[in-house]
């Protein structure tokens, strides 16, 4: 397959964000000599520097922007080049305090932070797009230039502006959503509580109210939110685009993912871009971490970048864990198995002072004689030499289905549980995929279902009767499904699908749901397996279904709790409840048989993750994530890529140890 990176860079994209604008310029050669040093290809520049380029409003300096970038192009050394505007300088809030947003209860957000801004507001957008076209401008043609960073981490802290100008843009949005007042009126309902509009410039966003809000109003500005953002990002982009119409454009999505909808954002970008900062202090961080790249890759279904992640600790947890030795090498290589073209760091020098001062760095406060240099500089070299891993891909056989919207809706109000978190439910069910060493893509329910052999639902609590369907006729053609409770239950404007639960899928599940009786927190039923079932029951009057289980004590003792259902050519299994590991494991492992699907490598210790990434060759990753060593079994003519060594029939990976196996 082809490869940005290759195409751009001639390698993998290894480096870091590089804030040069920090140090005196007595540094900067130091810097070229340790990047070059380190393996470095490619450095994000500028992030935070608009301050430093526009000290007073339209009175430029590039200079030191100039010197760095001819630095990086005289030693090899590629620039993803900031648009600088994701954090404006406190002049801008000064002189128009209309800027800065607004929570919910009408608090002000202040400068002395970063993410200051009303992403609504025209005066932000107007400077904004005048900064970037005077970069665009400049650096259009210069030899650094491999690809434009747009902004940075959009909605991580401010995801949700409430002012006034955020309410009009609203109202706009609203007007092109529905149309009239009336449409608006049926979609939220509001001939409940009287509510009901006489006219669009009543609606005001979802700001603090006595009680629970309108969960339709909630949720469309939640979808408008991102929007808001969305918009000026492709602000920007379209600046970019005339000026390099060949240089790809990014931004870095972030880990909750509340915070904006990446699913609609991705076919703005040329290359998907993530953040990933695993906890090494949480016992599943490492699937957690492998659950986020397999959502990138899927957005595109092509390599994607990894963008930053700390060489060690990290700065704002209440207690900073550092990566043990190999950790970082080990996680590294995860991201690169799935997916991952690039590997970068934030940031190349550990900052002085500031709020991320104790963020560790590839260049610590120590200097380069330290463990994290060595550690990444030990790491550049080898992905150098993994250049025939770029461009290519995993093929999944496995699809887990997660909707932005429905997720959004999930965690609302007024629900029967409030317990329900779309991010846990969907890792709980991922958790069983990745133990049994299967890949998958993890997907909204609008892409087409029909190649994988297994398709996993844990949580549609908001669906559309149109995308409904096309789970129904994906297990009609023949399609393995695993779906679970709370499902199919309102449209996309939270208005209930009437006729009984789980509406659209009761005859897929050949099942109804007459009442639901979520478990108060931290509260389990038994199941006659022998297993437990957490956060959820509910009475299931089996409609065709066969019962694989059934609850074992409680208000629900001898109803069904998980059920398979022969529909088409295919088969749906429900639950119930969220059973616990070990029950969701024989779940999941009973579907993925039935479904024909595979684990990449038979035979594989405990805590050994295996990948195979392929289409221009195979290439096979081996990850050790125990302590300890351990043996695992190799196919046959499998060839070390990073050694060149010819692997047996089985080969010894040490604690927290790699193996990159290139396959015939």
């Amino acid at each position: 397959m082809s490869s940005l990176v290759r195409d751009r860079l001639g390698g993998f994209a290894f480096g870091a964000d590089y804030n040069p604008e920090q140090w005196p310029e007595s540094v900067w050669d130091d810097d070229m000599a340790l990047m070059k040093s380190a393996g470095v290809t490619m450095v994000s520049v500028g992030i935070f520097g608009w301050a430093a380029v526009e000290a007073t409003p339209g009175s430029y300096d590039f200079g030191w922007v100039d010197r760095v970038m001819d630095r990086l192009a005289a030693n090899g050394i590629g620039a993803c080049l900031a648009t600088m505007t994701a954090s404006p300088p406190p002049w801008l809030a000064h002189r128009h305090p209309e800027t800065l947003p607004r929570r919910a209860d009408g608090t002000v957000l202040s400068p002395g932070s970063r993410q200051h801004f009303c992403p609504s507001g025209p005066v932000y957008r107007e400077h904004a797009a005048r900064l970037v076209e005077a970069i665009a401008t400049r650096y259009a043609d210069h030899p650094a230039l491999a690809m434009w960073h747009i902004n940075n981490e959009y909605g991580c802290h401010v995801p949700e502006c409430f002012c006034d100008v955020s309410a009009a843009a609203f109202r706009s949005w609203l007007a092109d959503r529905y149309g009239d007042v009336d449409a608006l009126n049926d979609a939220w309902s509001t001939t409940f509580w009287s509510q009901r509009y006489a006219d669009l410039a009543e609606v005001l966003p979802p700001r603090a109210a006595p009680t629970f809000l309108n969960p339709a109003q909630v949720l469309d500005y939640k979808r408008f939110s991102s929007d808001a953002l969305l918009e000026c990002f492709l602000m920007e982009k379209e600046i970019l685009r005339r000026a390099t119409p060949t240089v790809p454009v990014t931004t870095n999505f972030v880990g909750a993912w509340h915070r904006i909808d990446v699913t609609s954002w991705a076919p703005h970008l040329d290359v998907v871009s993530y953040d990933s900062y695993p906890d090494p202090n949480e016992p599943d961080t490492v699937i957690q971490a492998a659950f986020m790249y397999d959502r990138m890759r899927a957005l595109h279904g092509k390599p994607w970048l990894l963008l930053e992640q700390a060489p060690s600790a990290v700065n704002w947890r209440a207690h900073n864990a550092p990566k043990a030795v190999g950790e970082m090498r080990l996680w590294s290589y995860q991201a690169v198995a799935r997916g991952a073209d690039a590997i970068m760091y934030f940031q190349w020098r550990q900052s002085r002072g500031g709020a991320e001062r104790f963020h560790s760095a590839m260049v610590p406060h120590g200097g380069p004689e330290t463990r994290a240099y060595a550690e990444t500089a030990a790491l550049g070299a080898e992905l150098g030499r993994l250049g025939p891993v770029l461009g290519s891909t995993v093929d999944a056989p496995v699809a887990l289905v997660s909707d932005w919207s429905s997720g959004w809706a999930l965690q609302g109000n007024a629900l029967p549980s409030a317990g329900l978190v779309q991010e846990e439910t969907d890792f709980a069910h991922y958790r069983s995929l990745w133990k049994a060493g299967v890949a998958v893509d993890v997907v909204s329910p609008s892409v087409d279902l029909s190649r994988y052999r297994l398709v996993v639902v844990p949580n549609l609590y908001a669906v559309d009767l149109d995308v409904a369907e096309r789970l129904v006729e994906y297990v009609r053609a023949g399609g393995h499904l695993v779906m679970s409770f709370f499902s199919g239950i309102v449209d996309s404007a939270e208005r209930v699908h009437l006729g009984g639960y789980p509406g659209p899928f009761r005859e897929l599940l050949g099942l109804g749901v007459d009442e639901f009786w979520p478990l108060p927190p931290g509260g389990t039923v038994a199941l006659d397996s022998g297993g437990a079932g957490t956060h959820w029951s509910e009475w299931i009057t089996p409609a065709g279904a066969d019962v694989l289980d059934r609850f074992a004590d409680g208000e629900l003792a001898g109803m069904p709790a998980i059920t398979r259902h022969a529909f088409g050519d295919g088969v749906a299994t429900y639950l119930g409840t969220r059973p616990d590991e070990a029950t969701m494991a024989d779940v999941v492992g009973r579907a993925l048989t039935a479904a024909g699907v595979t684990p990449v490598l038979e035979g594989v210790p405990d805590g050994v993750e295996v990948v195979e990434r392929g289409g221009n060759g195979r290439w096979l990753f081996l990850l050790n994530h125990n302590k300890t060593a351990v043996t695992v079994p190799l196919p046959a003519d499998a060839v070390d890529v990073l050694t060149g060594d010819v692997l047996g029939a089985e080969v010894e990976l040490a604690g927290r140890g790699v193996v990159v196996a290139r396959l015939s």
